[in-house]
Formats: structure tokens, sequence, C-alpha cells
């Protein structure tokens, strides 16, 4: 169990549910009980979701010494991956077994757990992805769609291209590389890759994504294609957001800040580092939540 002092002074609840990986955290006045489980994408799979919940917020009962009953009495805020709209909010705080709770996609927490207070842009690459914006004191979203409609740059649309890539060489299309060498070898050829790929989850892909990253290090061509793909999407959209030069970028996400050598030089010189991870920004809201409702 990890644990960090705080200054809070009433208990709050806090979960950050991404694609992979799924944590939660009580704070009471001392310090953080924090837990980590796998994924919760309650859009990929509501019940399976929920479950990984329920078993986190067993274990955190087991780690504090209190019942479920107790943890369930805390305001709880909580983010999670796949919640595109009110409904799924609505369904999974209902599901969850707190008295008071608020259920938003996993966005908010990113931003605020990177930002704080402060103006900047958050490109949060993880297994899925999004862009956030903050600027006197508004927040601005967009993606988050999924991996079907949306999650350009994120590790599972890496992994994904860089088996597109493959299949291009196959073709001729593009000459081949030490990567796609690499995956056509692992998946026993073209016909492998198609196999793997009709029923891979997110998770899947984007546990192909070190392999894209890692060539991409050692120059090579196809690896480094699919990167700056990635890093134009991402430079190609910041300034909709309302990004000017000068403003922070925080680049989130186990993929994210590989992106940095494929942006232009003046978003790359306004790169900082977050000033906290989604958790904490899922714990500021959760507080911020809790004198919310006892105000």
């Amino acid at each position: 169990m990890n644990r960090m002092t705080t200054h809070t002074t009433s208990p709050v609840l806090a979960i950050d549910g991404g694609g992979t990986r799924c944590r939660l955290a009580l704070r009471d006045r001392q310090e953080d009980a924090i837990v980590e489980l796998g994924s919760a994408n309650v859009t990929t799979d509501f019940d399976a979701g929920i479950s990984e919940l329920i078993r986190g917020l067993d274990q955190l009962a087991a780690r504090t010494g209190l019942s479920l009953a107790a943890l369930s009495k805390f305001p709880a805020y909580v983010g999670l991956a796949g919640v595109a709209g009110e409904a799924i909010a609505d369904r999974a705080a209902k599901a969850l077994p707190f008295e008071h709770i608020l259920v938003e996609d996993d966005r908010p927490s990113a931003l605020v757990g990177a930002l704080g207070a402060k103006d900047g842009i958050v490109a949060h690459c993880g297994t899925g992805s999004f862009l956030a914006a903050q600027s006197d004191g508004r927040r601005r979203f967009a993606g988050g769609w999924g991996p079907v409609l949306g999650d350009p740059a994120s590790a599972q649309w890496v992994g994904r291209r860089g088996l597109t890539m493959t299949l291009n060489a196959v073709d001729g299309i593009c000459d081949h590389s030490a990567l796609s060498r690499y995956f056509l070898d692992r998946f026993s050829g073209a016909a492998g890759i198609v196999a793997f790929a009709a029923t891979a989850r997110p998770s899947e892909f984007g546990a192909l994504a070190p392999q894209v990253t890692a060539h991409a290090e050692d120059k090579d061509r196809l690896a480094r294609k699919v990167m700056q793909e990635a890093g134009d999407s991402i430079a190609d959209a910041l300034p909709v957001l309302g990004w000017l030069p000068g403003m922070t970028i925080c680049l989130t996400g186990g993929i994210a800040p590989h992106y940095a050598p494929y942006l232009p030089d003046t978003m790359q010189s306004c790169i900082a580092a977050p000033l906290g991870s989604p958790l904490s920004g899922a714990l500021a809201l959760a507080q911020a939540f809790s004198e919310e409702i006892t105000a």
C-alpha cells in the first residue's frame, strides 16, 4: 500500500480508472492509502469494470481497517475511462456503493493533476488519448472517444498503426524495416497479424507500442513514421484548443513523453513536467466535491 502525508481535514475517496490500470485512494487527515488494479473501462466492459472497482474497494477496506460500509459514507470522486455521457455516468454511480458520488470521465482528473490551477494544455496518451486545456479557470476537452472512433496517438493507436505499416511492407507499399520484421516474426507472418487484430483488445494493441517507441529510438524508419504521425496529430490539435506559443504543455500517460521530439520546436520549448498524477487530480476533485456537498 502506498502512503504519503497530506493536510486534508475530511476523508475523501478518489478513483482514477484508466484503460490499463485503475487506482483507488482514501485520503484522511494524515495520509493516503492507495491500491492499484487492472483496467476499469466501463464502456469496453461495464460489468467487468464495476467488478474491478468493487474488488479495489474491498482491498482498500482491508488495508485501511475500515469496512466497505464505512468507505461508502465518504464523498467519492470517480474518474473513469469510457464515461462518454451522463447516462453511463449515472449507471456507474448507481452500481457503486457510495452515498455521495460524482462520476465523470478520466479527463478532468488528468488535467487537474497535471496543471493544478495553472493555465496550460495536457496531451494525455495512455491506452487511450485525449487533449485538455485550462485557461482562466475554464476547461476544454477534445478526444477520449475510444479506440474505434478516436484515440489518435494513444498506445493502442501506435501498436495498431505499427501492424498496419508492417502489412503495407508485406504488400510492397513501403520497404521493410527492423520493426516490420519483428512483428512478422512475433505473429508468424501476415496471417498471424490479421488473426491477432481480429480479437485484440485496446490494451493488447497498446502492449505493442513499446516495440514501436524502442525501434524509433534506434532510428527505424517505419517506427519513426508512426511516431511522427502521432506527434503531428497532437501538434495540429493543440492550437484548436487555444494553445499559443509560451503556454505550458504537459505530456501525460505512458507513451506521451515519447512524442516530445516529434513536436515543432515552438511546442517542445513549452513542455513541462506535470505537477502531479491523474490520481492526485482525482483526489483534489474529490475534496472539492466534498466541500460542495457540505457547504
